[in-house]
């Protein structure tokens, strides 16, 4: 019979403050949803809370699509769920790429069966729309345009308006990616022209990882329906998953009941702020923290008037280590900050100051410890100066 070699302790995980590209701080109210008593998935009261839960996220999301609900799995279900289902074997589809995880919607796409053709940006720039039109010229039959609204690997905030009209004046569907976006900066659903998009629960909506909501317009709702083959995933296949969110309550799986509990609090706590306060906050700290990194010696990585600001990508300097400076943050401030991905690892930092964790208290902080980390390495940097300048910008800002 096997045998334990050691006797576990109570776990502790040591307290951090979560700045990186994921997942984000959590509200204690949240954390306090998910230890409430547990219900069946199919008990009338739960049944409840997920028409409350769907009706928040219509809210977020500025849309009234009825179908919009949320997928058991973290924002790349999200992704796997909208592709999978909306694309089938033979289909052509368009993916405008400037980061990793377009370059995900890539290979997705492909797993689905389609043809795809990529629309490749530079790192750290927009897709122009121009390069999105040419793109429908040479596969005017696409079936679908996919773009990520805020990519997480860059810092870029993706402009969609254009591409929506680019791609509904070939007949094409618009899926965007708003995992980094959503309760952070604006996501206006209907107003864009968006037709399918999806989200995780770990960004700006400070909520622990493992919820992806994700909403469908009718346009996109009738290819779902008129499908020829199967949703090759079982799990994530929303003809099935939309019977059991609406009228019918058709079992399909058992729900994460805890993780719904929080979700419809950190949407509720959204909703008390507002939308347009939540925004206005986000972008208030991103500029702040972006002047006192300047103040540093630090320059922005994304593409000025296009940075998101809920997700900020800094230039390592020369003569710099990316490692040893995320190893003192650690060590010394429990603070987390991210590393690059890609091309660009080793070349920037990205700092997530996403929903619970966007506020003064966090940038002074993060600043000061900034400054401690690149003085300890030789490179210049006075935290006074960088607080200076950061609140030159709050005073600007009231």
């Amino acid at each position: 019979m096997l045998t334990l070699k050691k006797q576990y302790g109570e776990l502790a995980p040591s307290e951090r403050l979560l700045l990186g590209p994921g997942p984000s701080g959590v509200d204690p109210r949240v954390l306090r949803a998910m230890s409430t008593p547990l219900l069946g998935h199919l008990d009338p009261e739960f049944l409840e809370i997920m028409n409350e839960t769907g009706e928040l996220l219509r809210y977020v999301f500025q849309t009234e699509n009825n179908l919009t609900l949320a997928m058991s799995g973290t924002g790349s279900a999200g992704m796997d769920t909208i592709l999978s289902n909306l694309l089938e074997p033979g289909d052509k589809a368009i993916v405008a790429v400037c980061g990793v995880f377009g370059e995900r919607m890539v290979d997705i796409a492909g797993r689905s069966g389609a043809q795809v053709k990529v629309v490749q940006g530079e790192w750290g720039r927009i897709v122009e729309p121009e390069a999105v039109e040419a793109a429908f010229k040479e596969m005017p039959a696409a079936k679908l345009l996919a773009v990520v609204h805020g990519e997480t690997s860059t810092g870029i905030l993706q402009p969609l308006t254009d591409l929506a009209a680019i791609a509904h004046r070939y007949g094409a569907l618009l899926a965007v990616d708003c995992v980094t976006s959503l309760g952070g900066a604006p996501v206006l659903i209907d107003e864009w022209g968006v037709d399918a998009a999806y989200s995780g629960t770990q960004k700006c909506l400070s909520c622990p990882p493992g919820l992806s909501p994700v909403t469908l317009n009718e346009k996109a709702r009738a290819v779902l329906q008129r499908r020829k083959t199967k949703v090759p995933s079982w799990y994530l296949d929303l003809t099935m998953i939309e019977r059991y969110w609406g009228k019918e309550r058709f079992y399909h799986h058992t729900a994460p009941i805890s993780m719904l509990y929080a979700l419809r609090e950190a949407l509720r706590i959204i909703a008390e702020e507002g939308l347009e306060a939540r925004w206005a906050r986000h972008e208030l700290n991103a500029r702040a923290f972006i002047a006192g990194c300047q103040a540093l010696g630090l320059a922005p990585f994304a593409q000025e008037g296009h940075r998101l600001p809920s997700l900020v990508t800094i230039r390592i300097p020369a003569g710099v280590e990316d490692a040893a400076v995320r190893r003192f943050l650690l060590d010394e401030y429990k603070i987390e900050i991210g590393g690059g991905l890609g091309p660009v690892k080793g070349q920037i930092w990205r700092v997530g100051l996403m929903g619970y964790n966007s506020n003064r208290r966090t940038i002074t902080l993060l600043l000061t410890a900034l400054a401690a980390a690149l003085s300890a390495q030789g490179h210049k940097a006075s935290a006074g100066a960088a607080l200076e300048a950061a609140d030159a910008v709050y005073g600007a800002g009231r």
